[in-house]
């Protein structure tokens, strides 16, 4: 029998959250049933909900920041027992059989992976997200959380942790390395303690210095106010890797002339207006413009073992479900240190 979920439902744009319920289908012989503790509050929610991307699916409950334990276990489950600490990032199925998938590349399915909310599974039914108290999911898309991390700091590593790990692996972060980091929010802050951790040189560049003692905190050798396009004159030539985790238009050239030879300038922030930029600006320096999104499952368990580790999690706030609103207010005007994490306990009705 499908199972009734205590959810935070919002059912348009124009709407706030609701307290509601959504339907989990029954545990499968493969799936998953998780007891929901924490879920993060990440920016593509805030885009989601209100329709920012135009793709927008209602009634919608958000979330792919998800830990918890697991309740009960499908008869054929071999990878996660009950009691178990596990995760759930921004996916919840692909086709398994594409040359993605085959890699461990499921975030990039050709076929298309099923995102953990405002999808629809193969089957055509939509998924519900995070916000809710718990959720049914196939074992290969759940994630074990090492005992060294808590669940609540925990719960962001699953696509802020994820999103700032993969480039940062893939282009090499480590010793020798320099590494910048445009941003210091939900996104950045992780980026800055992971590229750390890696043995890299690390230096923040951001609107003001009014975060400058988390950023040296949490890692940063250096920490740089660009209040102006002209403040990236002192930094040119510096940095091997950039990683831009703002979602707002930046000068790109600019930055691009802070790269050293075969330096990269890595986009995991998403801004809305087509880039701008001088070709010169790449070949005068055999230089890069990439994007980079998620993890894919081993990935995801890499990451999660590199943070326990290495003793990082994300800096969170926790708010009670009666807070999730006026946090997305906050979140967009940059009003949070550093990612918000909802206690589900406090979403079923008293």
């Amino acid at each position: 029998m499908p199972i009734t979920t205590p959810a935070l439902v919002v059912n348009s744009a124009a709407q706030a959250f609701e307290r509601g319920s959504v339907q989990r289908r029954d545990v499968g012989a493969h799936d998953v049933l998780i007891d929901i503790a924490y879920a993060g509050i990440c920016h593509s929610d805030i885009h989601q909900v209100r329709e920012e991307l135009g793709r927008s699916m209602f009634p919608m409950v958000p979330g792919h920041e998800i830990a918890g334990v697991v309740r009960e276990v499908g008869a054929e489950v071999t990878k996660h027992a009950v009691g178990d600490r596990v995760g759930v990032g921004c996916f919840v199925d692909s086709c398994r059989e594409c040359e993605n998938c085959l890699a461990g590349e499921e975030q990039f399915c050709l076929k298309g992976s099923v995102s953990t909310y405002n999808g629809l599974q193969y089957d055509g039914s939509p998924t519900y997200g995070g916000y809710s108290t718990d959720i049914v999911v196939d074992e290969n898309y759940v994630l074990r959380i090492p005992d060294g991390i808590p669940l609540d700091t925990a719960a962001p590593l699953l696509c802020a942790g994820i999103t700032t790990y993969s480039p940062l692996r893939h282009w090499n972060a480590g010793p020798g390395k320099h590494v910048a980091v445009i941003g210091m929010g939900g996104l950045g802050h992780m980026a800055v303690q992971i590229a750390h951790a890696m043995g890299a040189h690390v230096t923040v560049l951001s609107r003001t210095l009014a975060k400058q003692d988390d950023g040296l905190a949490l890692g940063a050798d250096e920490y740089f106010a660009i209040e102006s396009p002209d403040a990236l004159k002192a930094l040119r030539k510096r940095f091997d890797l950039i990683i831009n985790t703002v979602s707002a238009d930046i000068p790109v050239d600019r930055y691009l002339s802070t790269l050293r030879l075969d330096g990269a300038l890595v986009f995991v922030g998403l801004p809305q207006n087509p880039l701008q930029l001088r070709v010169f600006s790449l070949v005068g320096a055999r230089r890069s413009i990439a994007g980079s999104s998620i993890g894919g499952i081993r990935e995801t368990q890499e990451m999660l073992d590199f943070c326990a580790a290495h003793g990082i999690g994300a800096v969170i706030e926790t708010i009670s479900a009666d807070e999730v609103t006026a946090a997305y207010d906050r979140v967009v005007s940059g009003d949070v240190r550093f990612r918000f994490v909802i206690d589900t306990a406090t979403i079923p009705q008293e």
